[in-house]
């Protein structure tokens, strides 16, 4: 039986990092990738404006993607690309992976696991979405995969739900394409994407965005003929009467991203409801001594800088794993706050350059976020604003607050009087 320091499972760009940071620190390291080739979702994202934090220069999906590919293969690290894990099981401080691909059915022993498996995407019927089911309903990644990938317009004439980045960056994309994208429809009072695709994918073609709006149902047999679209109230309700009738061929899904974490859930990891990913300590080790986590595995993220960030963080820590007495301080995170990584801290741990990722729940102009140490401020920092689409990122020195595992620590966001 082949032996591993560290598995990491999934080869896109989290996955990718947090095996060259692995390698790197010295362990012994296989990749595992479902699809034929390495890249992730980012062999798809023919749009620049990747590797702006990273790299000071926007750079294409499949061009990010390959300056760790390339490092990877300098490595000369070992990949297996269509291959899928089937099962995973703890035994004696090992896990024991087994795994499945073209050459049939073979077990792996590892020392620790990195799941780095992305997130998929939300769809019709998670979303409510009544009447019957046509061809013409894609989710905004299946649109992205037939167009850039495929060579194929799934479209003449679309509406687009959600104003999700993906989706925003789809009706700009069909735009040049030729298609006619009717409008972006989003049930929440505010948009759920960058600002910057705001302007650049909407406003620079004239694409309207129509908020507080939804999709209630759809039309059709063969093929999608029309969308039933409604204005919602505060509670994103229907309001009835509002109802209007759309015709078009194909209804584009930007709804949101879920974690991948089936995988994660076999293993008794514990997930985090704000996140949907796991609840991880500041080494973004899981509930689970030796499994890690990262990327939008983690929590979907906004940019994939962080993306790979979270990756050497993972990869980094797994490979400088060793089983030892954990004592953990949970992490209090108020309801002002969408979600908050990581989500508890390991004492015995070095947490002096930890990276906090976090969101808003809402909408908030000038606006402090405070850590509390027993009721005590240790840290604040202030924000001209706040908005749930756009994910803020501190390096916090934890030790400096000299914790202990009687410490209540606590994450706040306090708006200040205009």
């Amino acid at each position: 039986m082949e032996k591993y320091d560290v598995l990491v499972i999934g080869g896109g760009p989290a996955g990718l990092a947090a095996a060259i940071a692995a390698d790197k620190n010295g362990a012994n390291v296989l990749l595992v990738e479902r699809e034929e080739r390495l890249g992730g979702i980012l062999k798809q994202c023919i749009h620049d404006g990747f590797g702006l934090v990273r790299f000071q220069e926007k750079l294409a999906g499949p061009e990010y993607a390959e300056r760790f590919i390339d490092v990877f293969n300098q490595r000369n690290m070992r990949a297996l690309t269509l291959t899928f894990v089937t099962r995973i099981r703890k035994e004696n401080g090992s896990f024991f992976v087994t795994l499945v691909n073209t050459t049939g059915v073979t077990t792996v022993e590892t020392h620790t696991i990195i799941l780095a498996t992305g997130c998929r995407e939300r769809t019709a019927k998670q979303v409510m979405i009544h009447g019957t089911r046509p061809s013409g309903v894609f989710t905004a990644g299946t649109a992205q995969h037939f167009t850039n990938l495929l060579g194929q317009l799934p479209t003449k004439k679309c509406v687009i739900l959600g104003s999700g980045d993906i989706g925003l960056i789809m009706a700009r994309r069909l735009t040049l394409e030729g298609a006619e994208v009717l409008g972006v429809y989003e049930a929440k009072p505010t948009p759920s994407g960058l600002t910057r695709n705001i302007h650049q994918c909407l406003h620079d073609y004239n694409i309207p965005l129509h908020l507080s709006t939804t999709v209630t149902r759809v039309f059709g047999q063969d093929r999608l003929t029309a969308v039933e679209i409604s204005k919602v109230d505060d509670h994103m309700v229907p309001i009835p009467g509002t109802e209007e009738i759309v015709e078009c061929d194909a209804l584009i899904l930007s709804v949101g991203l879920i974690p991948e974490n089936e995988l994660a859930e076999t293993l008794d990891v514990k997930l985090d409801p704000r996140t949907k990913g796991p609840a991880v300590d500041a080494q973004l080790m899981t509930s689970v001594d030796g499994v890690f986590s990262c990327g939008n595995a983690l929590h979907v993220n906004d940019l994939v800088d962080y993306v790979s960030e979270s990756g050497e963080i993972a990869g980094a820590n797994a490979a400088a794993f060793a089983a030892q007495q954990k004592q953990e301080l949970p992490i209090a995170v108020s309801n002002a706050l969408l979600y908050a990584v990581p989500q508890k801290l390991n004492l015995n741990a070095d947490n002096s350059k930890t990276v906090v990722y976090f969101r808003s729940r809402d909408v908030l102009d000038n606006c402090t976020f405070l850590i509390k140490k027993d009721g005590e401020t240790v840290f604040s920092k202030r924000y001209p604003f706040l908005r749930p689409p756009e994910m803020e990122r501190l390096l916090i020195d934890f030790d400096s607050f000299h914790l202990s595992a009687q410490s209540k620590l606590e994450f706040e966001i306090e708006v200040m009087n205009k």
